[in-house]
């Protein structure tokens, strides 16, 4: 039925966008006026409320979710016409005997009315989907008015519209299901600690839409908070500071750590060298270069020193005035070399009492992310034949006993930024909030 109704509608538009080629077909001028009036009502009812939704859709749904499909729809029907219009306007003009200019008038008439309903459901798509991203757009621009290539632009709007619709649907009524369960209400508290080059901002979060969905589960968020770039050293005091903050603000004697990247040698070095053995339950690392990234070592033997610290002023500068109060990247990025994570692994062992995990992630091709994942893929890969996810290496990341492997996607696999949802991307194959779900839950299991 649902289908059905699709159809209906289509057609229904189709009449109403030839409705200057149909007009001299012949008939009751009444008739045709009050159809054309009611096919018009119809179409603005339509680009008001384009998709009825059902009363457990419209109970359950979020807006968002609401102008997401309500999107899709319009688009579906927008493409639809793209293609039965052509035939539509052809057998006009072979078999209704109008004038040239009449089929004229009728194909730009019908034409405009089509720019308007594709058009609607582009807008509708550009404030819900956030799968839908800026080169997706642009490539619409360039492509509007080129037959063919224009409705295969918009296929791809309207398949990645669906599938997000399908992907958010699904999430929420999981989080329903088990919400009474609050399976990721771990005993402990979790510190979220992010890599190098970034910082805790609070209207771009680096963990992307993971802390939320650990929220909706019942887990107790915190984050590091520590300079986007500084030593290890340095960073670490930072973060030893946000745990004694925390612990002091929530009470909870402990608290478990998910770091990223450098976050997890930052941590490590907290734990081992400053004293928060005592207040650190679990560290868990996600793609952090324990053993260090060998092909930093290489580029920084080839780089001249003149560019290195004209880089170095510019970064500090700029992180300056975002929020960083004495940013040092070159000193960061050198404390990331292979020969430096040699000696740091031997000056912080692992504290007795303190649960540690690794977790690591691979690209399978250049194309699974961009610049400069896509460049350091293929610097690594010299490096580390086991793979790299566009920074670390597979075997530097691997560090302790029982260290997990993720599953490779069967066409791009996972990079560094895929493990924090960088760029907010639903992967096929991997769900990148369901992973951390399932690691809190884990820890829940284990009593922390």
């Amino acid at each position: 039925m649902k289908y059905l109704g699709f159809i209906i509608r289509a057609l229904l538009l189709m009449t109403l966008f030839n409705c200057v080629g149909l007009w001299a077909l012949g008939g009751s001028a009444l008739l045709k006026g009050l159809g054309i009036a009611a096919l018009a009502v119809h179409l603005g009812a339509f680009l008001a409320l384009p998709q009825i939704h059902s009363k457990k859709e419209k109970e359950k749904l979020s807006p968002r979710l609401k102008r997401l499909s309500d999107g899709a729809y319009t688009l579906g029907i927008g493409r639809l016409l793209l293609w039965l219009e052509v035939p539509a306007i052809a057998a006009l003009a072979a078999f209704g005997g109008l004038s040239l200019v009449r089929n004229i008038v009728n194909a730009v008439i019908a034409y405009l009315f089509l720019l308007l309903l594709n058009s609607a459901g582009v807008v509708r798509l550009a404030v819900s989907s956030k799968q839908i991203k800026l080169p997706h757009y642009l490539l619409l621009m360039c492509t509007w008015y080129i037959p063919v290539v224009n409705s295969l632009v918009l296929r791809k709007f309207h398949r990645l519209a669906r599938t997000e619709y399908r992907v958010e649907q699904a999430k929420d009524d999981l989080n329903d299901m088990r919400a009474e369960n609050r399976i990721c209400q771990t005993k402990y508290p979790i510190l979220m600690v992010h890599g190098i080059f970034f910082r805790d901002w609070q209207y771009f979060n680096y963990w992307g839409r993971i802390p939320k969905e650990l929220v909706k589960n019942g887990a107790a968020i915190f984050y590091g908070c520590q300079q986007s770039a500084d030593t290890i050293e340095n960073s670490a005091r930072e973060l030893a500071a946000q745990i004694r903050t925390i612990i002091e603000q929530t009470g909870a004697p402990k608290l478990n750590i998910i770091a990223h990247s450098k976050g997890g040698l930052d941590s490590r070095y907290a734990i081992s060298q400053l004293g928060m053995d005592k207040y650190v339950a679990s560290l868990t690392t996600i793609n952090t270069p324990h053993r260090g990234a060998a092909w930093v070592d290489d580029v920084l033997s080839k780089v001249p020193q003149g560019i290195a610290d004209t880089l170095d002023r510019k970064y500090n500068s700029l992180f300056s005035k975002l929020g960083d109060k004495n940013p040092h990247f070159l000193l960061g990025v050198k404390d990331l070399t292979a020969a430096a994570c040699e000696r740091f692994n031997t000056e912080n062992p692992d504290m007795p009492g303190v649960l540690y995990q690794s977790m690591m992630s691979r690209m399978s091709s250049p194309k699974a992310a961009g610049f400069p994942l896509n460049l350091g893929y293929h610097l690594g890969k010299k490096f580390d034949k086991g793979g790299n996810d566009g920074l670390v290496g597979v075997n530097s990341a691997l560090y302790w006993e029982g260290s997990e492997m993720l599953p490779d996607t069967h066409r791009r696999g996972i990079s560094h930024g895929d493990m924090i949802d960088l760029m907010r991307e639903n992967i096929e194959d991997f769900d990148v909030r369901e992973f951390y779900v399932e690691l809190v839950k884990k820890l829940k299991e284990r009593g922390l």
